[in-house]
């Protein structure tokens, strides 16, 4: 499954477009976090854009954090121009077939996160994703339309055919388990541990870089967690301000509420 992460958007024409885009190299789902318009999914610039497109509004779900987008995502590519300290871009091309397979499998949740119209990505956003990507385009003109850069990743990630298998057993962890191993990481390893402020500094550099972009299943969740717990900890996501229960029963309740108004529908036929 894809989630198209839009952060701050502005431009109600633009998330028009990418709505009608995503439902023309679907499935996929629309991620708005913090628009800079909270007009802007009844703007008539918006309705126009993405005339033709069944209950659009309600496939665009709007989040206050960019972390909150994330949670239930299992892994995450921010595409941007721009280069971020340290951090390595990829080449679209090179990574397209590999995330094809993942966006494409039912166990797994990609977010394609794209920054501001005229910003881009922070260099605080973009330490929270994965992966960070760039469209390479001719030196005549080297800026994308964020609509259109949209349009030729979820292109170039659209298929019929079957999507690759996990092996049996194997689930993807979700953002919000992903954060619950980060902040026991660090609890431990940087709080705990660390005997130095540089040495802190480092581990928890450590924990965001390599825990924010690798891969993790949930059976390595559970091991880290395991080897966490024989080092002493006993933290469960409550201690450490992770109400992972509460957004599961807030999901879990959208969900029923969908399903029971979804059969009164059928009922009323």
């Amino acid at each position: 499954m894809k989630r198209v992460v839009l952060v701050r958007p502005s431009g109600p024409r633009n998330v028009g477009m990418i709505a009608r885009i995503a439902a023309n190299f679907g499935p996929c789902e629309i991620a708005l976090v913090a628009p800079e318009r909270p007009s802007l999914l009844v703007h008539p610039e918006f309705e126009q854009m993405s005339h033709g497109v069944a209950n659009v509004k309600e496939r665009c779900r709007v989040f206050a954090t960019l972390p909150d987008a994330l949670a239930e995502c299992t892994s995450s590519i921010g595409f941007t121009a721009r280069v971020h300290g340290r951090r390595t871009r990829v080449d679209w091309r090179e990574v397209q077939e590999e995330i094809s397979m993942r966006a494409n499998d039912k166990a797994q949740r990609i977010a394609l996160v794209f920054g501001n119209e005229t910003t881009g990505l922070t260099a605080q956003e973009s330490t929270q994703l994965g992966v960070l990507v760039h469209i390479a385009t001719s030196a005549e003109h080297t800026s994308l339309n964020l609509a259109i850069a949209v349009g030729v990743v979820l292109s170039d990630l659209f298929a019929d055919r079957g999507a690759k298998k996990f092996e049996r057993g194997a689930k993807a962890l979700s953002g919000e388990g992903r954060e619950y191993l980060k902040a026991n990481l660090k609890h431990v390893l940087a709080e705990k541990i660390a005997r130095t402020p540089s040495a802190r500094r480092d581990i928890l550099a450590s924990i965001d870089r390599v825990f924010s972009r690798a891969p993790l299943e949930d059976r390595d969740a559970r091991a880290w967690h395991l080897m966490l717990r024989a080092l002493g900890s006993e933290l469960t996501p409550k201690d450490l301000g992770l109400d992972l229960g509460e957004k599961r029963a807030r999901r879990k309740a959208a969900v029923s509420a969908a399903k029971e108004k979804a059969h009164r529908g059928g009922r009323s036929r």
